[in-house]
């Protein structure tokens, strides 16, 4: 009886991020908090709690398989920031401790963080040669009434869009949002939702679109054929970019892991973790941090280098209802899940949150840890890295220091 009270509130996440040209598939602002200051966090601080709950996320992602993975951290952090104005006690808690946040909440500005997110994207769109467009949308059944203070709020912050929908008609409905995801993708995500629960009363999709031109693009007549090793047991062909030119590296002799930092024009760079041969790249899992992370890109050196990394595609979609509670957010998918903040309807819940992410690499661009900063030094001037084993990539927003994707390529021919 309990059970059938309770309403499903799917909540479905959406991220495109395309890497390749046409392939078309603030001073005090910046100002970390320091400790024992009482002054509100800035962006740099979110960024860095975001760095934190990508490295967590991605932790939980790889504890369940060993193939490739591809995320966006910011776009969940964005989606459930977002369902937090609407969460109220164990619901509200849970989600900001998930997503690493708690530390940055203050009792007398409920509005902060949300603030600080609507600054963040700010500062990450405003220059023109990198695209970012991130859209989101609320599908409300028609019967189903927001609470206008929430509605006015997520427009606000988030500039999302609320629509009615009869999701008892559910060819109907699932039409109406695969066309607006589709449209939100360029047409690159087609026919996400496959089918649609008549009881569901609201969804809430997110997209992000990322489409970044290297500033130091590969020549495509220079891609050959190459041999890329899995593991000690498996080979695979695949297509190697090459380009000799000055680029940024560092070497971290704890984790015995090297990093090779991408930039893209517009003050994005994608920054390519790379173990040395021999060494398990399951083996910097645990290490890797918010403080590894902002070593490694304080200690590149730029040096003359002849750069080799796979041409590579991957589409990834992860059912985030059954990672998520590993971080401790659970309640919002229970029946004591309190979301009261988003309508005076009794017994909402999350029901799925499916995230689907889509990269792809080429000669044009993208389209789309427990060493301390002491340990990290420069590279000694290598003739050459050649990217053919297993790696880790992250893309980020240099100016923020924002982890925008983040990734794992296995094998470069799996899509």
């Amino acid at each position: 009886i309990v059970n059938s009270v309770f309403k499903h509130v799917k909540l479905l996440i959406v991220l495109l991020c395309m890497l390749g040209g046409f392939l078309q598939v603030c001073a005090s602002l910046f100002a970390p908090l320091s400790k024992g200051q009482k002054e509100n966090p800035t962006i740099m601080d979110l960024s860095t709690k975001n760095t934190d709950f990508a490295m967590n996320l991605y932790r939980k992602l790889a504890s369940h398989h060993d193939d490739n993975i591809f995320f966006s951290p910011l776009c969940m952090s964005v989606a459930f920031t977002m369902l937090s104005m609407a969460a109220k006690g164990d619901t509200y808690n849970q989600i900001l401790k998930g997503l690493n946040l708690q530390l940055l909440q203050r009792a007398d500005q409920a509005d902060l963080i949300p603030e600080l997110f609507r600054q963040l994207e700010a500062n990450i769109t405003q220059n023109q040669d990198l695209i970012l467009a991130r859209g989101s949308a609320m599908f409300v059944h028609q019967q189903f009434e927001i609470d206008k203070i929430f509605s006015e709020q997520i427009k606000k912050f988030f500039n999302s869009d609320i629509m009615n929908i009869d999701f008892s008609k559910t060819e109907a409905s699932k039409t109406t949002i695969n066309d607006y995801v589709k449209m939100k993708t360029n047409e690159k995500v087609m026919g996400l939702i496959s089918q649609i629960d008549p009881l569901t009363q609201l969804v809430l999709v997110n997209t992000i679109l990322f489409q970044g031109k290297w500033e130091l693009p590969f020549n495509s007549s220079f891609t050959e054929e190459a041999r890329f090793y899995v593991d000690k047991y498996n080979i695979v062909k695949v297509p190697m970019m090459f380009r000799e030119d000055k680029y940024y590296l560092a070497y971290d002799p704890v984790l015995k892991l090297g990093i090779l930092k991408l930039p893209y024009r517009g003050h994005a760079a994608m920054l390519v973790l790379l173990p040395d041969k021999g060494v398990d790249y399951t083996s910097i899992d645990d290490e890797i941090s918010a403080e590894s992370f902002l070593g490694w890109i304080q200690k590149l050196k730029k040096t003359k280098l002849e750069v080799q990394l796979p041409r590579f595609k991957m589409e990834q979609s992860y059912n985030m209802d059954k990672i998520l509670p590993d971080l401790g957010i659970r309640n919002v998918f229970e029946n004591t899940a309190d979301l009261s903040g988003l309508s005076k309807e009794v017994g909402l819940k999350v029901s799925e949150v499916l995230h689907k992410a889509v990269i792809e690499v080429d000669e044009k661009g993208t389209e789309a840890a427990g060493a301390t900063a002491t340990g990290i030094t420069g590279y000694s001037m290598p003739p050459r890295l050649i990217v053919d084993r297993p790696f880790l990539f992250l893309i980020y927003h240099e100016k923020t220091n924002s982890i925008l994707f983040m990734g794992r390529v296995i094998d470069p021919t799996k899509n």
